[in-house]
């Protein structure tokens, strides 16, 4: 509840209609706070005073000068390493959400540090998690978060920005671990979005869909659950055989004492692939004729960043081309609908796309198309990336020199707020700050422009003290401060097509989370001076050019060169 000024004196998290459960009712309370707003204005006023005060103390200090140490990196990864749950996979406890981001930072420092603890908290968290009830493993797709400490039991709601993330990072956590189940995991969840969360291409559009609810029928998970005499009658006693014991239905029910949701309970049997495919997509086929969960179908354009990003990243990982289509046709959408007079809206629904956009629409999206343009370099997609951190510094960045910079949550022309924020923690989603520095500093490096460096590490510094107390609260950030200290190679190939397309995927076969590889059409023109690289002599079919920060090696035409290259730098 709000004063004239926009100023809240009165809230909570969920009122009933009545009275019950020791909550007062909503019909009841609307009358008492009348009565308080009338006659208790002057406390009520020095209580705002005091709110405004609090918000403008939690804006953050800049940090006083002085180089970015990777102490904080390992800190972090320590207080990681104190909260996994070992047993069940996990960073704390029950409830238990995914965390995506930092497990991704785990899994990079791995890779950078050969630190196994790293590997250690995402392997066995990602395992358990795909074993686990929280996803779906008749239609892809993973549920908001576990309400008990083994993954068996979701909140049933399936998010556009957890299964995004997610899918990037069962693909990159494949290719370290060469995981079947990974790679079963990444192709079910990409197929769930194209068929059940993008809007029809045919129809003008390509956009994500936002969620879809945990209840239908107002009873939450009632489409996701079963009985055994349910499956039996669908199976045939062979597949039966099979699927009951893996998927737990043998056992006691795991829901509300009554049903059974499936997660995986005991090993497949030899040979029992080939029997359990058909048998889940029987169970599909009967799932789909009840009735369901209803779905968000707002088109939200920094969760479709996030599912962009995913889609890229795994289309490349994978070599799945209908993937790659599909980022691309989100993105083909945003920028038609969503973009409009060198500006990003934030929503797209019925027909309207309206209202200014956020520093996460902004950060994300640049983010997305640094992804994609890995996977497959557009021109336009360079240009809309530009254009976006253009826009990025103009309309968000704190330019006032007592504020040491930083990005703020809204555009200088926004509507007036009681606070305006600059969001450096992550959360469900990753921090604007944290991503817009990472994505900057990219772009920065890849077309040689030092104001995004600068606009990067002036972010970086706002936020550096808070990290070195919490660090492990701003993995975000703290990527975007490891590229600060080791700028990321970036490798630029430029030559005859199919060749350039299979050094690519060779050089792409590994995960290095500190390299771009960008693969250049050989008939483009009219890039920056930074990208335009000369084209391979009538001797050898593909040039590659290896930079890092202002410094490129002499262009090398030997794909075994650049590989060793690459081993021995990490």
């Amino acid at each position: 509840f709000l004063m004239p000024d926009g100023t809240p004196f009165f809230g909570g998290t969920y009122f009933p209609k009545a009275p019950r459960y020791n909550m007062p009712g909503f019909l009841d309370l609307l009358p008492r706070i009348a009565q308080a707003y009338h006659a208790q204005r002057t406390e009520i006023n020095k209580q705002n005073q005091s709110l405004i005060a609090a918000l403008a103390d939690t804006a953050p200090k800049v940090a006083e000068a002085g180089a970015f140490s990777r102490a904080v990196l390992d800190k972090a990864l320590a207080e990681y390493a104190q909260v996994f749950d070992r047993e069940h996979g996990g960073i704390g406890h029950a409830p238990k959400f995914p965390h995506p981001y930092e497990l991704a930072f785990c899994l990079r420092r791995h890779s950078l540090d050969a630190d196994p603890t790293g590997l250690d908290i995402a392997h066995v968290t990602l395992t358990h998690m795909a074993e686990g009830g929280i996803y779906d493993h008749l239609g892809g797709g993973f549920a908001r978060y576990s309400v008990d400490e083994t993954w068996t039991i979701p909140h049933f709601e399936k998010m556009l920005y957890d299964n995004g993330p997610l899918l990037a990072l069962y693909s990159d956590a494949w290719l370290v671990t060469q995981s079947p189940r990974y790679k079963a995991v990444c192709a079910e969840t990409a197929t769930w979005v194209m068929r059940e969360m993008q809007s029809p291409v045919h129809a003008n559009e390509g956009g994500y869909f936002s969620s879809f609810d945990a209840d239908s029928e107002h009873v939450e998970g009632r489409f996701y659950v079963w009985t055994p005499e349910e499956v039996k009658a669908l199976l045939t006693p062979e597949e039966y055989a099979v699927l009951a014991p893996h998927y737990g239905l043998a056992a006691a029910p795991n829901f509300e004492n009554e049903h059974w949701h499936l997660r995986v309970n005991q090993p497949l049997p030899p040979g029992g692939d080939a029997i359990l495919a058909p048998a889940r997509a029987k169970l599909l086929t009967h799932r789909n004729q009840r009735v369901w969960p209803g779905r968000d179908d707002k088109i939200l354009t920094s969760w479709n960043a996030l599912m962009i990003k995913g889609m890229a990243r795994a289309a490349r990982v994978f070599d799945e081309p209908a993937w790659l289509a599909s980022a691309q046709n989100a993105l083909d959408f945003i920028r038609c609908t969503l973009w409009r007079d060198q500006r990003l809206l934030a929503t797209y629904k019925d027909g309207k796309a309206h209202l200014n956009a956020y520093l996460d629409d902004y950060a994300f999206l640049l983010d997305a198309l640094l992804e994609l343009m890995q996977t497959e370099f557009r021109a336009d997609d360079l240009a809309f990336a530009q254009a976006l951190a253009e826009r990025l510094l103009d309309q968000f960045e704190d330019k006032a020199d007592h504020h040491g910079g930083g990005f703020f949550f809204t555009s200088h022309d926004h509507e007036k707020l009681i606070h305006r924020n600059k969001p450096g923690f992550d959360n469900a989603t990753p921090s604007g700050n944290g991503i817009a520095a990472f994505a900057l500093q990219r772009l920065g490096h890849l077309i040689g422009e030092p104001r995004y460096l600068d606009a990067a590490e002036r972010a970086i510094r706002l936020f550096y003290g808070a990290m070195q107390r919490q660090p492990s609260a701003f993995v975000s950030l703290l990527t975007a401060m490891e590229e600060a200290l080791t700028p990321p190679r970036i490798v630029f190939l430029r030559g005859e097509a199919a060749a350039t397309r299979q050094w690519q995927r060779a050089l792409q076969a590994r995960y290095r989370p500190d390299t771009l590889v960008l693969a250049l059409p050989a008939d483009l023109q009219g890039l920056p001076p930074a990208l335009d690289k000369p084209l391979p002599s009538e001797n050898a079919a593909v040039n590659a050019y290896v930079c890092q920060g202002v410094s490129c090696l002499p262009p090398l035409s030997d794909l075994g060169t650049i590989e060793r290259l690459l081993e021995t730098a990490e």
